[in-house]
């Protein structure tokens, strides 16, 4: 009786373990060719690392703008005069717009591990007084455009009329959600669509990294400095 109670007991612990095993093994494996021309880094992302995920911090240039004025008619103010960078971040609908983790209930928590809808966050942001010290990523002019556009695609955009944000609170008084595409689960996280997106530009990365540590030691391994 002990014995099987014990092992009932382990059986989620030893499941907890090998997925953090696999998610350090899965981001030391190399995914994408290595860069072998060289070419002169033109475009500078940084990673905001959150609780649990990270967001992308792309500056507002002209690139940027151009790639994302299709959010202009969701009332994010891409194109105005004093914006500079644009946060934005995938994730599990139920999970990623709670507004507080104390909220969760465990309907939303077993959504996000078995299949939830996804969605995107996105803000823009003025300039800032002091840019903190954070992990980037240096593209070249294709490279920048192949990443931009992989983002781009991850909306999922109506067939007909502009792109709206959900009905839902954000985070901020200027943040949007909108509806992505691809559902979240384990296997799919918030951390591994950050690696699609590097790796869509061309870039070397972690096959998987499906927990933020995942991406700190892909960065590490694989987007040093240029």
């Amino acid at each position: 009786m002990i014995s099987w109670l014990a092992r009932a007991l382990l059986l989620p612990l030893g499941l907890v373990c090998a997925y953090c095993f696999a998610a350090v093994v899965g981001a030391a494996i190399p995914s994408g060719p290595a860069k072998t021309a060289e070419t002169a880094p033109s475009h500078q992302v940084r990673l905001v690392a959150g609780p649990i995920h990270y967001d992308f911090l792309l500056p507002l240039d002209d690139a940027t703008r151009a790639q994302f004025q299709f959010l202009e008619a969701s009332g994010l103010p891409v194109g105005h005069p004093d914006a500079r960078w644009l946060v934005i971040g995938w994730g599990a609908r139920g999970f990623y717009t709670a507004t507080d983790y104390h909220d969760l209930t465990p309907t939303t928590l077993l959504n996000a591990a078995i299949g939830d809808r996804s969605v995107l966050r996105a803000e823009v942001l003025g300039p800032l007084n002091t840019l903190p010290d954070l992990r980037s990523f240096n593209f070249d002019e294709a490279e920048y455009a192949a990443f931009l556009a992989a983002i781009a695609d991850s909306f999922d955009r109506p067939v007909t009329g502009p792109v709206q944000g959900l009905n839902l609170p954000g985070f901020t008084p200027g943040d949007r959600f909108y509806a992505a595409k691809g559902r979240f689960h384990l296997l799919r996280t918030c951390n591994t669509w950050v690696s699609r997106m590097i790796r869509a530009s061309g870039r070397r990365f972690g096959l998987w990294t499906p927990l933020p540590y995942s991406v700190s030691l892909s960065h590490w391994l694989f987007a040093g400095p240029d």
